[in-house]
């Protein structure tokens, strides 16, 4: 099973739709405040439907607090837009942690400086980033694409 970690998220649709994705790859769903929403805010239960009940999710005060729980952080990947490697470049393994920032500024450097694994997602210079849910379905589809081959 894929941990998604949501540090700070802004945005309840897009919150809702990463739970509703939570919900239909079998990943756990972690979520670090503050938020710019109450986690009952009628636009994320819009998002993520029905869903949202089935849905595998743990709130952390803060990022100590989630790093406390985290048994190997060698499998922590974070994504930015100013990484380096690529998600095509990584050797995803179940269990493994997908950490994605808040979506008008990313990761903070402080929570970056953390942890050595930073991956981004190939994209044109057209723009400086993708839209939260659609990065967390590129990350998860990827990972769960090695997984399922390397499970035959």
């Amino acid at each position: 099973m894929l941990n998604i970690v949501l540090v700070e998220p802004e945005i309840p649709n897009n919150t809702g739709n990463i739970g509703r994705l939570s919900v239909g790859t079998e990943s756990r769903l972690h979520l670090i405040h503050p938020f710019g929403f109450v986690i009952n805010d009628k636009n994320l239960k819009r998002s993520g439907l029905d869903y949202w009940v089935h849905l595998d999710v743990t709130e952390y005060e803060n990022v100590e607090e989630w790093m406390a729980i985290i048994p190997d952080k060698s499998r922590v990947f974070l994504t930015s837009s100013h990484a380096t490697k690529s998600i095509y470049e990584t050797d995803f393994q179940d269990g493994d942690w997908l950490v994605f920032g808040k979506e008008s500024v990313g990761l903070s450097e402080e929570v970056l400086n953390l942890f050595e694994n930073h991956l981004k997602i190939p994209m044109s210079n057209l723009i400086r980033s993708y839209n939260i849910a659609n990065s967390v379905a590129f990350v998860v589809g990827e990972a769960k694409r090695q997984i399922a081959i390397k499970n035959g």
